[in-house]
């Protein structure tokens, strides 16, 4: 009896006769590619709030220990505009009360832009240690460096409020401001996205971008206006950054949108876009090698 009960059984017998599952490890796919970006992204949206709250502690720690905080961006931002205002408008010959709320507004949107892609370059390097520790979609990252910039220029609102305040700016206002703070935020994002990834790959790119940087706050009109050029004012299109600081400006100004910075502001948003998807879907999987 005690032989029978230990003997196996017919289901034992196969179980252990079947062999052992083969884990095939296969090689992406195009199609592949593209879904598991698309899903990394759409898990980055659903932690949103994670993603905010880490651009916040981000900012209360960079500045932990200080008496203003981030309000010496203000202070510092005040003393510019003031020191530079008076003396551009008289070397360029244009009247202070029309000059000074188009240089604090350009600076303004000039510091977002400039401090988003100087951070964009390092935004899975610094984030290195939450990469190989806890699996979190790499999108996240990016939204918390984007929460953090837009967190960094708020702070540099209350001046552009007194100084329009004080020189009675009147806004247009209408749909297309907040058409185009979505996408100032949609863009500052994807450019984070784009930098960050080839910021991990070849570290040669924060000091380039820099570089790069100091010569278009020249060439793109912030400290001087696009009414200054006669001629050739359609050439401006090939900035990528005019279009884009016009149609948030110029309606906070209350001057008239050109019919033609819309489309070239959309179509610059749409080869970020494209570039930045393909290639994050292409160099998803070899981040976490390279931070």
């Amino acid at each position: 009896m005690d032989s029978m009960q230990n003997a196996p059984s017919t289901e034992d017998t196969q179980r252990t006769s079947q062999p052992a599952p083969v884990l095939a490890l296969l090689p992406e796919t195009g199609v592949s590619y593209i879904r598991h970006a698309w899903q990394d992204m759409l898990s980055g949206m659903k932690l949103a709030r994670l993603g905010a709250t880490l651009g916040w502690l981000d900012i209360k720690l960079r500045y932990r220990g200080s008496i203003l905080g981030p309000f010496w961006l203000t202070a510092s931002t005040a003393v510019m505009v003031a020191a530079m205002g008076v003396l551009y408008a008289y070397l360029m010959n244009m009247d202070v009360h029309k000059y000074l709320p188009f240089l604090t507004f350009s600076l303004v949107l000039w510091g977002f832009a400039s401090g988003t892609l100087q951070d964009g370059c390092t935004t899975f390097t610094s984030a290195s240690g939450l990469i190989h520790s806890a699996r979190m979609p790499y999108s996240l990252h990016v939204l918390r460096a984007t929460v953090r910039n837009l967190l960094t220029v708020a702070h540099n609102i209350p001046v552009v409020v007194v100084v329009f305040l004080w020189f009675a700016v009147v806004p247009a206002w209408s749909w297309t401001m907040p058409a185009a703070c979505a996408l100032w935020v949609f863009d500052s994002f994807m450019a984070t996205f784009l930098l960050g990834i080839l910021g991990t790959r070849f570290r040669d790119v924060p000091p380039i971008v820099a570089s790069t940087l100091q010569i278009l706050f020249f060439v793109t009109p912030i400290l001087w206006a696009p009414e200054l050029m006669k001629t050739g004012q359609d050439w401006l299109l090939l900035d990528p950054f005019f279009p884009l600081m016009e149609i948030l400006r110029t309606p906070f100004t209350g001057d008239i949108v050109n019919a033609a910075i819309w489309p070239a502001a959309l179509g610059w948003s749409a080869v970020l876009t494209v570039v930045t998807f393909a290639l994050f879907a292409r160099m998803r999987a070899r981040l976490a090698y390279w931070v």
